[in-house]
């Protein structure tokens, strides 16, 4: 199940022309050289838009596809290495700005739900130098996997064309139960989580989990989107 959000603040990064050799980024990175590839502006989704079913760019997998790709400091990974956890794996770019505001968010997940199990990955769909340098600033605490081209290969194995950010949810088992297109609020990330959880624990079946997920995001999506009309006025 796809679940793409278009609450207040949502915003999604297409990068142009992903079979190219070379990464397109939305917008320059601030501390780029002058020669770093550029590609189309940010949309705006609408507010008024609450859960809607994305057209991915291929069928989104039953369970975590076998990737390989580097860690910051170069050794290869698989994402079975951390089979036994529940998995939030996050695919984000230096230069998108909703990436960087998630990651934060990201850290106090991964703290705070160590007892479940779960364990966050990034993956960077960047430069590799660009990457290591945001993650120090940061202060990025969990695995992140260094995607630059192989970054494409790595949405396409998720069924999704290089929309950042987004992210996925997957049990210890493996499987996938939901991805989540746009900013994650935290809201979202615990009733997801905690779905998860529930069908670890047998208390959902994975079907009933992603209608709660659906239906779940979409009335936080209308909250927010209210809020947002609200602040407005």
């Amino acid at each position: 199940m796809l679940i793409a959000c278009a609450g207040g603040g949502f915003l999604a990064y297409r990068l142009a022309h992903p079979t190219r050799a070379t990464l397109h980024a939305a917008s320059p990175v601030p501390a780029a050289p002058a020669a770093a590839p550029t590609g189309p502006p940010a949309a705006e989704a609408t507010p008024s838009a609450a859960v809607s079913a994305a057209s991915p760019a291929h069928k989104i997998p039953e369970v975590l596809p076998d990737l390989t790709l580097p860690g910051l400091d170069g050794t290869p990974h698989r994402l079975t290495d951390w089979k036994g956890h529940a998995l939030l794996v996050n695919f984000w770019a230096t230069w998108c700005e909703p990436c960087r505001r998630e990651i934060p968010l990201l850290r106090s997940l991964r703290r705070e739900r160590s007892a479940d199990g779960l364990e966050v990955i990034g993956i960077a769909i960047d430069y590799s130098d660009a990457a290591e340098k945001y993650a120090r600033e940061a202060r990025i605490d969990y695995p992140v996997l260094l995607g630059e081209q192989g970054g494409y290969e790595a949405a396409a194995a998720f069924g999704m064309e290089p929309v950042l950010p987004f992210s996925v949810f997957a049990d210890r088992t493996g499987r996938v139960v939901t991805l989540k297109v746009g900013e994650l609020h935290p809201d979202e990330a615990g009733f997801i989580l905690d779905r998860v959880r529930d069908v670890e624990a047998g208390r959902l079946s994975l079907s009933a989990a992603r209608e709660q997920i659906e239906s779940g995001i979409g009335r936080l999506n209308v909250r927010r989107a209210a809020s947002v009309r609200d602040g407005a006025h």
